[in-house]
């Protein structure tokens, strides 16, 4: 122990840049996220951006730059759910927006070729804002609010590359009550239009009057009917089963995203083996198809045996997804499935591979050293790392806070004006 301290130990907010290529934690409580579950008093070797052993009381090498965790939590970097981040820097501002194109796109009236990853900006202000929190990675979402089919999207880490994309692209429709202009504002013409969608998939049919697809949009479409991943926009439990008969009848690889009826048909969700996206926040009925709304949908599901992800708080509130989960395990939900929602489980339905979302020998070196319970709402997180760098803890929300936020008064905060 006397030899680790003795070599280089990391300050909490050391820049990405400059450091080694082996990065050693201290005696930490290791939450891997898989079969060894949670390990007490555990040093974790991080080498060339992946996890490289785990064991106790094991001795850093004399180039790595060590971080002390003193017992506290380490668990993988957190999902941030289906966000825009790196698409949108602020969303009243249309020019800041790139996650839905609305007129261009108006005919032929789906386009499934719209990929919102070309637009990617990984320096936008909002990664760092929510990266600094220990959530590292999102799915990126597209959408159309006047077309059944928004586009797709991917899983993208927060690394700060230009191209740090993951796992098979994603493909998001809208089945349910909402954005249902194109089928005239009825559900039973949503599914017939896309009925002719995927027949028209990789096909010719020029000799259709008003096609639904252009030519890109016809190959890309047919490319999820054999990989990638669908997924269904849909809170209503009806439109939740017509999801699982559609995807069953054509093969498909698919999600849901909302499910706040969901809980009314998990057994036919685990049967089907299709995961739900949800927001376990989400328990008033704000629209019709959210009548049956409550705060123990992600219990009863995870009781069924359906795969629970947490999805919901959007880009500017991704934080919130810790306390989401937290609400979760106080409505039921078993804490190790709450902390599972946001790490492990939707790296595999995303398939990432090389053991993403998990802390053993191999898997990608993205992990976060918090100062508590990472779904405590009073905890925050010490350090965030990425690829194995730490990562510099600063975002344009502190750099504005420490500028204004008055220093050295003795008046309570109640009359310090910020």
């Amino acid at each position: 122990m006397n030899l680790k301290r003795c070599l280089l130990a990391c300050t909490l907010a050391i820049p990405a840049q400059g450091w080694c290529d082996a990065l050693f934690i201290n005696d930490a409580t290791v939450h891997t996220m898989g079969p060894r579950t949670v390990l007490q008093d555990t040093d974790i070797l991080v080498r060339d951006g992946r996890v490289h052993s785990l064991g106790i009381d094991l001795e850093p090498p004399i180039d790595a730059v060590v971080i002390e965790a003193d017992g506290r939590p380490v668990t993988p970097g957190l999902f941030a759910g289906i966000t825009a981040h790196g698409l949108v820097e602020i969303s009243m501002v249309e020019d800041t927006a790139d996650d839905a194109a609305e007129v261009i796109l108006d005919k032929p009236a789906m386009r499934p070729e719209f990929d919102v990853t070309a637009a990617y900006n990984p320096v936008s202000g909002p990664i760092a804002v929510t990266r600094i929190e220990g959530l590292t990675w999102a799915m990126l979402g597209a959408g159309q609010s006047s077309s059944l089919i928004g586009g797709q999207g991917r899983a993208v880490r927060f690394d700060g590359g230009w191209s740090s994309f993951a796992g098979e692209p994603v493909l998001y429709l809208s089945v349910g009550g909402a954005g249902s202009e194109q089928s005239g504002g009825s559900r039973a013409a949503k599914w017939m239009l896309l009925e002719q969608a995927l027949a028209e998939a990789g096909s010719e049919l020029s000799w259709l009057p008003s096609p639904l697809l252009t030519p890109a949009g016809r190959e890309a479409l047919a490319g999820f009917l054999e990989t990638g991943l669908v997924v269904f926009g849909a809170d209503r439990a009806s439109d939740i089963v017509q999801v699982l008969a559609f995807s069953e009848k054509h093969g498909l690889n698919a999600a849901i995203s909302g499910g706040a009826e969901a809980w009314m048909v998990a057994d036919e969700l685990a049967a089907a083996g299709m995961p739900v996206l949800l927001d376990p926040l989400a328990n008033l009925p704000s629209n019709f198809d959210r009548l049956g709304a409550r705060l123990d949908n992600a219990a009863l599901l995870n009781e069924a045996g359906v795969n629970v992800v947490f999805s919901g708080a959007g880009t500017h509130n991704a934080r919130k997804q810790r306390q989401a989960a937290g609400n979760a395990v106080a409505n039921g939900l078993p804490w190790d499935a709450a902390l599972a929602a946001l790490t492990a489980v939707p790296a595999d339905i995303l398939g990432l591979d090389g053991g993403a979302g998990r802390i053993e020998p191999g898997s990608p070196a993205d992990l976060v050293l918090w100062s508590g319970d990472p779904l405590e709402v009073t905890t925050w997180a010490e350090q965030v790392i990425v690829g194995g760098k730490p990562v510099d803890m600063v975002s344009r929300q502190t750099l504005l806070r420490d500028r204004y936020l008055e220093s050295g008064t003795e008046m309570p905060w109640a009359y310090v004006k910020p």
